[in-house]
């Protein structure tokens, strides 16, 4: 107990010894203040109890437990910290390396070879470098030559084209040079098998052509747009022998837009002279030209659009005539994108080019008669659409009255020759009635299908028929992307049959030439199916391998009478692009 006292005691003794330290120091600083002593307090170590804790709403969880922090890694991105000491750096602006706009494919050489002495060769350059400039050019040159005596086909294509876009308009040009070349091959005989074409004479034709396009921009935004273009096309084309057609057409085009209201005018004069027609009284040699002009009126909404006009054409030359037509056009929307419905009636003077008629038929004869042909009214109506970028169709009906329809017809001298005649005159018109359906499918990227569907019949006013035209004519294409180095395309071409006015030959005797029937007979020209299908390979970049079958059924048939086509064919070959 007394040890107890003393402890006691002793700890008082030191706490007394200490504040009374602590007021000698503060009287130090404050002299005029008496040192006194009221009470003690007694300094000891915090130690809380509950109570204290309950200001704490939530307790915290005091145990040192450390989870598991897993590793991770970012392979993209690279182990580089982001030095902030001194606030963001600023951005270095640096040069960037010469690179090409794009990479220009366009330009490629081609080579190939084949049966039937075929030897194919084309190039093609352009240079696109620039946004606003496009120029470049093309050659071609393609000879074959089958197994029938004079069986030959030689054509060459050379042109050099360009195009300027300026901040008001654009201008477009091309001129280039066509030849094709072939034999009068088709060999008819007499009624004792003797050739009625023993000499097989040679045909070509030269075509020296121009075309130039000045187009305005056209901006969707403006209500009140003015769009303009103006247009000229000319050429002069000819035979191996007296037959020349030279044209000058200016074609112009001008639209104002007044909100959902259109007012516009067409107008075009082709100036047409044609040399080796049977046109006696000025020597063979025919003025006819053409002048036309279509002003209109439309109207546009969401989901419809009216065209009202009429089309004021003028025949002049050799032969003058004044046509006044209708022309008027409407198409509405019935389901917008997938399915629109159009109709309309006009009338128009189609020209009857000789250039034309001899690229269809190549072997026609001297002295052909030129008209042109007339519609009088022509009513048509359909529907179109589209599901997408996948799958677009359009079917078409129509109705013509006509005047001056040209059909190929053997000529009775020279059966081996082709001659013009027509069908439909003043009140005796022809009737036209057509079908025409088109429809483009894209299964996937891989798989592109189309095709083509024409139905012609006539209602002839003096032929019999209507010579070497087939009711019905079907096209088809596919083409299959089998990977990014293979490419396989096919086409196939259906034609029905068709008829033939020719005449049968008596032969009199070794010196007299055989002479003709009286009367012609009709021929059916046979249908037929011509299957095509190519590949090409790029062996590497630039460099490909194709090869090209025609013909895969080896049908030797006739698109027109006496001249069979060629059989199987196969081209194959080498292309390079640059």
């Amino acid at each position: 107990m007394m040890k107890l006292h003393k402890t006691v005691f002793k700890n008082y003794a030191i706490v007394a010894l200490l504040l009374g330290l602590g007021f000698e120091s503060y009287a130090q600083e404050r002299p005029d203040k008496p040192v006194t002593i009221d009470s003690f307090d007694v300094v000891r170590d915090y130690k809380p109890i509950l109570a204290d804790a309950v200001k704490i709403r939530r307790s915290p969880d005091m145990t040192n437990k450390r989870s598991y922090m897993p590793k991770f890694s970012y392979n993209n991105i690279t182990d580089k910290k982001l030095d902030i000491n001194t606030g963001l750096k600023e951005l270095d602006v640096m040069e960037t390396p010469f690179t090409k706009t794009q990479d220009i494919t366009s330009n490629y050489a081609k080579f190939g070879i084949g049966n039937f002495n075929t030897i194919l060769g084309e190039a093609y350059f352009a240079v696109e470098d620039y946004e606003d400039l496009r120029f470049g050019g093309f050659v071609k040159h393609l000879n074959q030559k089958g197994s029938l005596e004079d069986q030959k086909f030689s054509r060459q294509e050379v042109g050099i084209f360009g195009r300027r876009i300026l901040p008001q308009f654009t201008v477009d040009g091309l001129i280039g040079y066509n030849r094709y070349a072939t034999n009068f091959y088709g060999i008819p005989v007499d009624d004792l098998g003797t050739s009625l074409n023993p000499s097989r004479e040679a045909q070509r034709f030269n075509d020296i052509y121009f075309s130039g396009e000045l187009t305005s921009k056209f901006d969707p935004a403006n209500e009140d747009a003015l769009s303009y273009s103006a247009k000229l096309d000319a050429y002069s084309y000819g035979d191996k022998f007296d037959a020349k057609e030279n044209s000058v057409a200016i074609s112009a085009y001008l639209n104002k837009r007044v909100r959902t209201f259109n007012i516009g005018l067409n107008a075009a004069v082709d100036v047409n002279s044609i040399s080796g027609t049977n046109n006696v009284l000025n020597d063979g040699k025919l003025n006819n030209s053409v002048a036309n002009i279509n002003p209109y009126i439309s109207f546009k909404g969401q989901n419809y659009a009216i065209t009202l006009g009429a089309n004021i054409v003028s025949e002049f030359g050799d032969s003058t005539r004044f046509n006044i037509f209708p022309s008027a056009e409407v198409d509405f929307s019935l389901v917008p994108e997938y399915i629109h419905l159009f109709g309309g009636v006009n009338g128009n003077v189609q020209k009857t080019s000789y250039k034309n008629l001899a690229q269809i038929n190549p072997y026609l004869g001297p002295d052909l008669h030129i008209q042109n042909t007339i519609e009088r009214l022509s009513f048509f109506g359909g529907i179109k659409g589209n599901a997408g970028a996948t799958f677009g169709y359009k079917a078409k009906i129509m109705f013509k009255t006509l005047e001056g329809v040209p059909f190929f017809v053997n000529d009775m001298e020279a059966p081996f020759r082709f001659d013009l005649v027509y069908d439909g005159d003043g009140d005796k018109a022809t009737k036209y009635f057509g079908l025409e359906g088109e429809i483009n499918i894209r299964l996937s990227e891989l798989v592109n299908l189309g095709g083509r569907l024409n139905w012609d019949e006539y209602s002839l006013a003096t032929q019999e028929e209507a010579w070497h035209t087939p009711k019905m004519r079907l096209a088809a294409t596919a083409r299959f992307n089998i990977s990014e180095k293979l490419y396989i395309d096919a086409e196939a071409l259906f034609h029905g049959e068709s008829y033939a006015r020719a005449y049968t030959y008596t032969n009199m005797g070794t010196t007299t030439p055989a002479e003709p029937s009286a009367s012609y007979t009709k021929y059916t020209i046979p249908g037929f199916f011509d299957l095509s299908a190519g590949a090409e390979y790029k062996a590497i970049k630039k460099l490909g391998i194709f090869v090209k079958a025609n013909n895969m059924f080896n049908t030797e048939y006739q698109r027109y009478y006496y001249y069979p086509k060629l059989g199987f064919n196969v081209i194959g070959g080498l292309n390079y692009s640059f």
